[in-house]
């Protein structure tokens, strides 16, 4: 029997690396390694939470030590920024409070880059976050699957893709599911590149409506993997 298995964890160490870069942190001490564990985890739930409207792709950690990097990867840098960088002064503020609410070590050195992504249309992340905003706006579900994934689709690099929304759609009593499917997702194949993302759109009264977004770009061999 084969089973549902997350398609970055799936490619790990293969064509995928980790979110969270750890460098002689710990020490080996089990103690340690549970709290820095702990910290990253709370840390992305929180920047999750709190960059909702920035489309955010991903949430990158690298630590060293007495060092902390996060890197947000966005579409919309110039918001999370903000003028004269204020916006990204007060989200690292707002990181060290965070982290002293829930007594982790503080690092010396905190530094926050922000990248922005190129063609946003070929991320899973940043569409699920599009498609989101849309049911919340109380737009026909059919609708925003189709044309979302008519936008992903004229990318050129994308060779596949496919959306799924589940939950009380169009106000329904019963929850039902609903998926839009083009070109090939091969997710049995270790060397596709596919992104996948999840997310929830909070409707009213509906309730929660789950969105899922796979695209695939092709291919990556161990020369292409190599230049890039």
């Amino acid at each position: 029997m084969s089973h549902t298995v997350h398609p970055y964890a799936h490619r790990l160490g293969i064509i995928r690396d980790w979110k969270s870069r750890w460098f002689s942190v710990g020490g080996g001490k089990s103690a340690k390694y549970r709290q820095q564990l702990k910290t990253d985890v709370l840390i992305r739930e929180y920047l999750d939470t709190r960059l909702r409207n920035f489309y955010v792709e991903d949430i990158q950690m690298e630590r060293g030590e007495g060092k902390l990097r996060i890197i947000i990867k966005s579409s919309r840098p110039g918001m999370i920024i903000g003028r004269s960088g204020e916006g990204s002064a007060k989200l690292r503020n707002d990181i060290v409070k965070k982290m002293g609410k829930i007594g982790a070590e503080m690092p010396r050195d905190l530094k926050i880059d922000i990248e922005e992504v190129r063609s946003p249309e070929s991320h899973a992340g940043i569409m699920s976050a599009m498609i989101c905003e849309q049911l919340e706006k109380k737009m026909p579900f059919r609708r925003v699957i189709k044309q979302s994934i008519e936008k992903i689709m004229a990318n050129k690099e994308v060779k596949g893709a496919k959306i799924t929304v589940a939950g009380r759609l169009g106000g329904a009593e019963m929850a039902r599911r609903e998926s839009v499917k083009k070109g090939r997702l091969p997710l049995q194949t270790l060397r596709a590149d596919i992104d996948y993302s999840y997310r929830t759109a909070y409707l009213n009264p509906e309730g929660n409506v789950g969105v899922k977004v796979w695209v695939y770009k092709g291919d990556i061999f161990e020369d292409k993997k190599a230049n890039k």
